[in-house]
């Protein structure tokens, strides 16, 4: 099966580099698949996503992604985020905690943005906001 070079950078670290089957992560215009011989193109990352990709071989690393953007080359896909975690290092009650204390801090746009980070958090881990 053909693959795609990947690269998953956010501003404080490299998150995951080598070769993927798919690609899959959420947009400003709506979710996004990425297979082999894609088109090119440039999307902006919704806040509070989820990039899912599939690695060759078939194991699937789900990293909760921040802001950035996503970009398709000849080259492969680069995703670039403000910030990101890989599942396996989120601390789901961390995460729970965090949505807790947005939650009740109202609807200013400072918590509505710490509730998306911390719900995405959640999904990427595949856990619920409650325990």
């Amino acid at each position: 099966m053909a693959t795609l070079q990947v690269e998953l950078v956010a501003v404080e670290r490299k998150i995951w580099s080598g070769e993927a089957e798919r690609v899959i992560a959420r947009t400003t215009e709506g979710e996004l698949g990425v297979l082999p011989g894609h088109a090119p193109l440039l999307g902006q990352l919704a806040d509070g996503g989820v990039v899912t990709i599939r690695v060759a071989g078939g194991e699937d690393v789900v990293v909760a992604a921040h802001g950035g953007f996503l970009s398709v080359s000849d080259k492969g896909v680069s995703i670039l985020a403000e910030t990101a975690e890989i599942s396996t290092e989120i601390d789901v009650e961390r995460a729970r905690e965090a949505l807790r204390r947005a939650e009740s801090e109202g609807d200013d746009p400072e918590s509505i943005a710490a509730a998306r980070r911390a719900q995405s958090r959640l999904q990427a881990a595949g856990a619920s906001a409650t325990a």
